[in-house]
């Protein structure tokens, strides 16, 4: 996986502590499913529901829902701008705190 080249930039929606937690889970990987990152993050479904909304109507994160042996899945991945935006967040961060 190959990742976007981003220019630093500050991203609020992203800095949120647990915003941030949930795009560094997945961006090492093509998607992770909700009950791994909800395990991951020791959070309440409802909290963990609650972030990923705000990433997907903001367009970085991507919910699919699907069924699979007659269970109900729901696995999250990052936007190609979700990418984007958390390198550029990321980066953001290392300017900061390297003065």
């Amino acid at each position: 996986m190959t990742k976007p080249t981003s220019k630093a930039q500050f991203d609020v929606l992203i800095h949120a502590p647990l915003r941030l937690r949930i795009c560094a889970s997945l961006a090492p990987v093509d998607w992770a499913e909700f009950a791994h990152l909800k395990q991951n993050l020791g959070v309440a479904d409802s909290v963990l529901s609650k972030h990923l909304k705000q990433l997907s109507d903001a367009g970085y994160v991507d919910i699919e829902r699907f069924t699979k042996l007659g269970r109900s899945h729901v696995r999250i991945s990052l936007t190609t701008a979700g990418r984007r935006a958390y390198v550029g967040h990321v980066a953001a961060l290392r300017e900061i705190t390297a003065n």
